[in-house]
């Protein structure tokens, strides 16, 4: 295996979730609820996740400590999904809520740092600095209204330590066991979880279950889950350290490109400050080194 093969990955992970972001708010907007773009996004993992299994003649560990990280992965990133949807948007502001999520690297790069001894030269640092003053910067709205409480910001800090800590169980997992059984569980989780979303929909109001809405859900949640999956390779060949940072900083630079192409949405310099910066660090990041060169 290549030694860039974790840049390729992670690269191909930030086209397809800026590509996803662009578009994600379409269902919704057309009248298909959240908790139902949830199921949506649990399902369509079972696509990717044939594929990558079938390439190991769908050989799953299934001893007792792959099932255990593989479930603490899944339900990490399939619950911090389903809070986030369902809790965090709908009690308060988006645009307080995505800084705050968006810098959950934060905790996987301590944790790496801290158990997993993972190191980065002084090139490596200044693009992870970069990065993390990126993403906050992206994920910057202006101010439509307010929120109500402060419920939001338990739900926010919950997803914000929720997916931090599972790209540190996620790159820990990938030193034992595949990255396709890793998948696999990330889609069991997803799928066992749907009930609860199901539970919380309110199927008394107008659903959209045309193209605008349900269909157009699937097809963009596919970006989503193939991301995913790339994402658990980008782990396993590169630096969790390197990879996380990356890959959040990156995506929403291409959602904001696609969003002007399409919407004719002029980001506000916040954003635009973010874009650059978010560039510098990836022309950084990617020169650096991972463990097996």
């Amino acid at each position: 295996m290549k030694t860039k093969s974790w840049l390729l990955y992670a690269l191909i992970t930030t086209i397809f979730w800026g590509v996803w972001g662009a578009f994600s708010e379409i269902p919704e907007k057309a009248g298909f609820p959240g908790t139902l773009i949830y199921v949506s996004w649990a399902i369509t993992m079972i696509i990717p996740a044939l594929f990558s299994l079938k390439s190991i003649k769908w050989k799953i560990e299934h001893d007792k400590k792959s099932i255990l990280y593989g479930l603490i992965i899944g339900f990490l990133g399939a619950g911090g999904q389903l809070v986030l949807l369902v809790g965090a948007i709908v009690n308060g502001p988006a645009y307080l809520i995505f800084p705050i999520i968006s810098l959950s690297p934060v905790i996987t790069i301590f944790l790496s740092l801290l158990f997993l001894k993972e190191k980065a030269d002084k090139r490596a640092w200044l693009g992870i600095i970069l990065a993390l003053i990126a993403i906050p910067l992206l994920a910057y709205q202006d101010p439509q209204n307010a929120g109500k409480g402060y419920l939001w910001l338990i739900f926010a800090l919950l997803v914000f330590l929720a997916w931090g800590l599972q790209a540190f169980f996620m790159k820990t997992a990938n030193n034992f066991m595949k990255s396709e059984s890793i998948f696999f569980y990330m889609t069991i989780t997803g799928l066992l979880l749907s009930p609860i979303a199901l539970f919380m929909t309110d199927f008394s109001q107008k659903i959209n279950y045309g193209f605008s809405g349900m269909y157009s859900s699937f097809l963009i949640q596919v970006l989503n889950s193939i991301g995913a999956l790339t994402i658990v390779y980008a782990f396993r060949y590169g630096k969790a350290m390197i990879v996380s940072p990356m890959t959040n900083a990156v995506a929403p630079v291409v959602t904001v490109v696609l969003s002007l192409i399409i919407y004719s949405v002029i980001p506000n310099y916040i954003v635009i400050a973010g874009m650059i910066l978010a560039i510098i660090s990836t022309f950084l990041l990617a020169k650096e080194k991972n463990e097996t060169d």
